[in-house]
């Protein structure tokens, strides 16, 4: 049906400040694995098993029903997805031993992967033509949302007796309140058949937006690998490199690289996508390269500036790979396409980091994080060669500014 008026701009914000907090969900256990782990006794192999799990049950969801919503509407989707998301927060605050915390983990990578596309696509179905946001708030969003779930999570370790109880028990009412609040939102995309069709397992990357989607890859891969890193082992190694035994100042690293990742989104949202993807990923470059410093001459001061400038260039980056991808894309296309993005994201938010996870018990953490940010930083330089090569080439038309992309109208 069609939204008018006030009601697409009271509608948009609604979806941004439900996928704000879905992503937060997402962030708030990564202060309490340590909590888990010393509750329960397992290692940093079971840690990141627990975190990658989450992933790989996301990324099932993102590859069955990621489209769904393009042909059966946003709402049911995601009202849908909301009350699982509830149920997963109750096995997080029944959880009693690692059984319990993988069950919760894959429910919440259901229930997260199914309303990814959704929100996404429902943002730019939503966005007013004359101010589209869609991109920005895409983009953006992680980092705001992974920031404050660890922050408060981790000040709830730090300050409050029993934090499991308080974060979930507030989760899980929030979330079946917000599965209610779907019936009042309008429906802003229309049915179409092939519902169970979309549902065989699939990438589906709309033709037009091929070529972008290739150029994009290097761009995500990179960032999203670092992203993961911080979120299962940023806290062991704030601990086991650096000798702070904080849980408080593990969520603040988190915080470090996310939230300056909001930043990075807002100051580039003027800049031309590929501009603001090779700048990043340079920025980026240099951020894990502090990162590595760090390490070897065991400066915390260091890690947090570095994890700051990283957070910067992941923002940018992942900011014009979102433009970039996302521009002209049909209605009928977007959580489809969307979908894919964050199907290659999370990939490499999980797999790398459980492969570090394996690593640190036969290595060790700290030389496993140097391996790792090495390999990340070839990654990133390798996506900006790329991204300049290909516009001296003219294989890319000159883009207008970010703020001024205009996708297909809803």
């Amino acid at each position: 049906m069609a939204v008018r008026g006030p009601s697409r701009s009271t509608s948009f914000w609604s979806i941004a400040v439900l996928l704000v907090l879905v992503l937060a969900a997402s962030g708030v256990p990564s202060p309490l694995y340590r909590v888990y782990q010393e509750r329960f006794g397992f290692s940093d192999g079971v840690l990141t098993t627990v975190f990658g799990i989450y992933v790989f049950a996301l990324l099932a969801a993102l590859l069955v029903v990621g489209g769904l919503s393009d042909h059966v509407g946003r709402r049911p989707v995601l009202a849908g997805a909301l009350v699982v998301q509830a149920g997963a927060m109750l096995l997080f605050l029944f959880a009693d031993g690692v059984g319990w915390l993988l069950a919760a983990r894959i429910v919440q990578g259901l229930a997260t992967g199914a309303m990814t596309g959704a929100l996404g696509a429902a943002l730019l179905d939503f966005q007013r033509s004359d101010r589209p946001l869609g991109a920005l708030v895409n983009s953006a969003s992680p980092g705001l949302g992974l920031s404050l779930g660890a922050a408060g999570a981790a000040l709830l370790v730090q300050f409050v007796p029993a934090p499991t109880d308080w974060v979930f028990g507030v989760l899980t009412g929030i979330f079946l309140l917000s599965a209610a609040g779907m019936l009042l939102l309008p429906e802003s995309s229309p049915r179409t058949p092939g519902a169970l069709a979309s549902l065989r397992p699939q990438v589906h990357v709309p033709r037009p937006q091929r070529p972008e989607f290739l150029v994009v890859l290097p761009c995500l891969a990179a960032t999203w690998a670092l992203g993961g890193l911080y979120a299962s082992l940023g806290p062991s190694l704030v601990a086991g490199v650096f000798g702070v035994d904080d849980h408080l100042v593990g969520g603040l690293l988190i915080l470090a690289l996310n939230g300056t990742g909001l930043v990075g989104s807002l100051s580039m949202r003027g800049a031309a996508p590929e501009r603001a993807m090779v700048l990043g990923v340079v920025v980026f470059a240099v951020g894990v390269a502090g990162t590595v410093g760090a390490l070897f001459s065991g400066s915390l001061a260091l890690f947090f500036v570095a994890a700051v400038v990283s957070g910067f260039g992941f923002g940018s980056a992942f900011l014009g790979a979102m433009a970039t991808v996302t521009r002209g894309v049909a209605p009928g296309d977007r959580a489809a396409l969307l979908s894919s993005v964050f199907v290659v994201s999370y990939l490499m938010f999980s797999i790398p980091a459980i492969a570090a996870g394996l690593a640190a018990g036969e290595i060790g953490l700290e030389r496993t994080a140097e391996i790792y940010g090495a390999v990340v930083i070839l990654l990133a330089l390798s996506a900006a060669t790329s991204l300049r090569w290909r516009s001296r080439r003219g294989a890319e038309p000159t883009r207008p500014a970010l703020e001024d992309s205009r996708p297909v109208a809803a």
